[in-house]
């Protein structure tokens, strides 16, 4: 059984047992999270999509902790201008493990 979920404006195919980093979520290590924008869930050769959400459907999580990702370096150069800019920054992402998918 899976599921398709949204969160942080991405899409993400998570099983139970799957551990993920997505976008930052406010909340500590250790507690639960319910994941409720569910797009589409597959149990063997039955198929539910939502439209677009299906309704009474969740997924639940449990936060393993936050963590950062690797460095992201932007330059800038305009040539012959003598401009350069050098910026980086580390996006936060929190990671996550699926505890189960619930269907109503």
């Amino acid at each position: 059984m899976y599921a398709v979920v949204k969160t942080g404006g991405k899409q993400y195919r998570v099983s139970a047992g799957d551990k993920l980093l997505i976008e930052k979520l406010p909340a500590g290590a250790g507690s639960e999270v319910v994941l409720d924008q569910v797009l589409l869930i597959a149990d063997g050769e039955q198929v539910k999509t939502g439209t677009p959400l299906v309704p009474g459907a969740a997924v639940k999580a449990t936060v393993l902790g936050q963590r950062k990702g690797e460095k992201i370096k932007i330059f800038k150069l305009r040539r012959r201008k003598h401009y350069r800019k050098t910026q980086g920054h580390r996006q936060i992402y929190t990671e996550i493990r699926i505890d189960g998918i619930e269907v109503a």
